[in-house]
């Protein structure tokens, strides 16, 4: 494919300012945060992306950031074709790692810091004036809150009073309406299991999930003494897990059904009998059905804990994400990618793959197309304490090209190409069906 001029001058611009997005990604990474509590990091963007000259506005969900290349769109929306360049503010709790925050055990071990690099040098391509000046569309640099789905209890706190309504940062986005402007998506990770390719492009199938929260209650007594006074809610836990753990060979393996758990508290001190336990859980599928089947058999098996013991059990069921919708193999991001690297070196996702963890992406992917690709230059393993940057070009630099030349490509010639998307894309759902089933797993 030949490289116009433009295209050059994209690829220039993001190469001489290359270092200057490598410190702005390694401070975000020095400072990581937690999701909904991004202040920090979601500052140190909207600035940035002011001193590009980008209208910005803040807090939104908390604490999402967009910056626009030609200002809001009107409520009268004049047909002008927007992609959005998603960027995810949070980090993920982990506490073994070298770089860990030493208070809030907060780690960028899945990379998120990559994705605001990356936007952070496609912005600074695209805000230049002859290059956003053949731009015959809008777009918005857009910072999102709270992908990774942790600390449910803390997030549930906002909920009850009256701050989120839904757990996850985009989810709480689409019911806001920030979703509302965009006609498409561009977004990026870095990928942990495919060393042969710097690029992989496009994206199957992902699990969705709902999260519970349960809450034994028994009665404390004395656990040498007198254990006979009290009821073990610790042993109404640990019955529940046996009896979902018996529920597992009900479950088809096509649809891939992962239920994981944390105790956040089994007690108090180990010699009072525990008065009560508290359980963050995620119940993942393929399928929503399948969601809602695992989900019923979770909630029956953490139930019978409570019989068994004569304890008293809350469950609070709280929507989660939705399960990902496959992208076409046909991608511009494809095209862009080879102009990049060899040929050799970019992978197109075939969207018969599925993958077992979930995404708030796929909330998106429901509504709106979404355009996705990963990058290589890390090691180590996700969400683990051996996960590191080892190409800063790969990780940072190869992104923001991508993203930069894609949004080039899709908005040059009156949009034609974005046009085109958008009108093939038939949504799975729509804002209003999406916000429906969500309340309703709200009881609402």
């Amino acid at each position: 494919m030949a490289v116009d001029s433009l295209e050059n001058r994209i690829q220039r611009i993001i190469s001489e300012r290359r270092q200057e997005i490598i410190v702005f990604a390694e401070d975000i990474f020095a400072h990581p945060e937690l999701g909904f509590k991004e202040e920090r990091t979601a500052e140190r963007l909207a600035q940035s992306l002011e001193r590009l000259g980008l209208l910005v506005r803040r807090g939104l969900a908390v604490t999402g950031v967009k910056g626009y290349l030609r200002g809001t769109r009107s409520p009268e929306y004049d047909g002008e074709t927007t992609v959005a360049i998603l960027g995810e503010l949070d980090a993920v709790r982990s506490p073994l790692h070298p770089k860990a925050d030493p208070t809030t055990k907060a780690a960028h071990t899945c990379g998120h810091h990559a994705q605001l690099a990356a936007l952070f040098g496609a912005a600074m391509a695209l805000s230049d004036p002859e290059v956003s000046s053949v731009l015959e569309g809008n777009v918005i640099f857009f910072a999102v809150p709270a992908e990774e789905y942790g600390e449910i209890e803390f997030k549930n706190s906002l909920r009850e009073k009256g701050i989120i309504q839904f757990l996850g940062g985009k989810p709480e986005l689409i019911r806001l309406g920030e979703f509302d402007e965009i006609d498409l998506v561009l977004s990026h990770h870095v990928h942990f299991s495919d060393e042969k390719h710097k690029v992989v492009v496009g994206s199957g199938s992902t699990n969705g999930f709902i999260s519970k929260l349960i809450r034994y209650s028994g009665k404390e007594a004395h656990a040498a003494g007198a254990p006979y006074e009290g009821i073990n809610a610790l042993n109404a836990a640990v019955i529940g897990f046996s009896a979902l753990n018996a529920q597992r060979e009900t479950f088809k393996d096509s649809d891939t059904v992962r239920i994981n758990s944390i105790i956040t508290k089994g007690g108090d001190l180990v010699n009072v009998v525990p008065g009560e336990v508290k359980i963050e859980v995620l119940v993942r599928a393929r399928t929503l059905e399948a969601i809602l089947d695992a989900n019923a058999k979770a909630t029956r098996a953490f139930a019978a804990g409570a019989s068994a013991i004569g304890a008293e059990v809350e469950i609070i069921d709280l929507p989660g994400y939705l399960p990902r919708i496959p992208e076409a193999p046909h991608s511009p991001v494809a095209d862009v990618a080879r102009q990049l690297v060899d040929s050799h070196q970019v992978r197109v996702t075939d969207p018969d793959e599925h993958q077992a963890f979930s995404t708030d992406t796929g909330d998106v992917s429901h509504l709106l197309p979404v355009l996705s690709f990963s990058t290589g230059g890390i090691s180590g393993r996700a969400h683990a304490a051996d996960f590191m940057v080892t190409d800063p070009e790969v990780a940072y630099i190869l992104p923001a090209k991508i993203m930069a030349l894609t949004v080039y490509s899709l908005l040059r010639n009156r949009a034609a190409q974005a046009r085109q998307i958008r009108e093939s894309f038939h949504p799975k759902l729509t804002k209003a069906e999406y916000i429906r089933y969500m309340n309703s797993l709200l009881g609402s």
